[in-house]
């Protein structure tokens, strides 16, 4: 189709075997949110999200160093790399913060809407914080279950989180408190432009996948000037120029400021943001 550069895919699996196709084309690639460390495991492959292991040593940190919890009970998708790559690193740091992991539950994407077990053995095990690296549309219903047993520790997700306001049904309510590392919010001030003009263009709030994705856009924009490619140039060409210049720029997006490794990782201070609800309205705060 004439190609030259892709920002894609969205999630890890298929970035990786996408990743290998680009590879052998020697195409220049960023995913937005391909978070498992495989993903950027080629000179031609970038992202603009956290890794899986940033994310879940970033969060232990956070939940250590600002005393929110010392013992931690896990629930986590053990069929998604993204889930389990965050849980993996969470785990490996949790020592070092003081934190505890006193139960840690898997589930499948074939037993993802009843947590009933769950919520139980972190109950019982006397977690004061429930640690979710999931999708919100689990945790959506893990919240609803946790009510209903009268169970309500402080919750801590990652940036799969983002979403949760927006399931249909779900009683925001039952997010108040929870909070979330993330590099995007709808309701920062720096990301007004863009959210004004994504629910002009669809009618909905724009989620972290949207905002990667932008800011993958512009990062390939950044670094296309600054390499100075020209159209008529081959994809291979480009790749060679643009993965140098990746490491030469600093975008300044809707997900932060961020540069580049020559690895492909962003460099960008993770952000903690809490979900507050008034009158039936949920929104994001910073907890930083």
């Amino acid at each position: 189709w004439g190609m030259q550069v892709l920002d894609g895919p969205t999630t890890s699996k298929p970035c990786i075997a996408v990743g290998a196709e680009a590879e052998s084309d020697n195409m220049f690639l960023i995913t937005p949110s391909g978070s498992a460390v495989e993903c950027v495991a080629t000179d031609n492959a970038f992202r603009v999200c956290y890794s899986d292991p940033d994310q879940g040593r970033a969060s232990a940190q956070y939940i250590g160093e600002h005393k929110l919890a010392t013992k931690i009970a896990i629930i986590y998708d053990s069929s998604s790399e993204y889930s389990d790559g965050i849980r993996e690193s969470f785990v490996a740091e949790a020592p070092n913060q003081g934190l505890e992991v006193v139960a840690s539950e898997a589930f499948t994407s074939d037993s993802n809407t009843d947590f009933s077990v769950q919520l139980d053995k972190a109950k019982e095990s006397g977690a004061d914080l429930v640690f979710l690296p999931i999708y919100y549309q689990e945790a959506s219903v893990i919240l609803k279950q946790e009510n209903d047993k009268d169970f309500h520790p402080q919750f801590f997700g990652c940036d799969g989180m983002d979403g949760i306001l927006s399931v249909d049904g779900f009683d925001k309510s039952l997010a108040e408190g929870l909070m979330l590392l993330t590099p995007f919010s709808v309701d920062e001030e720096s990301s007004q432009d863009f959210v004004t003009a994504y629910r002009d263009a669809y009618g909905i709030d724009p989620l972290q996948f949207a905002a990667d994705a932008y800011d993958g856009v512009y990062a390939i924009k950044a670094a296309a000037e600054k390499a100075e490619i020209t159209p008529d140039m081959s994809a291979s060409d480009i790749c060679d120029k643009v993965k140098v210049a990746m490491t030469e720029i600093t975008l300044d997006g809707v997900t932060g400021s961020t540069t580049w490794t020559a690895d492909g990782e962003p460099t960008k201070a993770p952000q903690v943001m809490k979900i507050t609800v008034t009158d039936g309205v949920g929104s994001y705060v910073s907890a930083q």
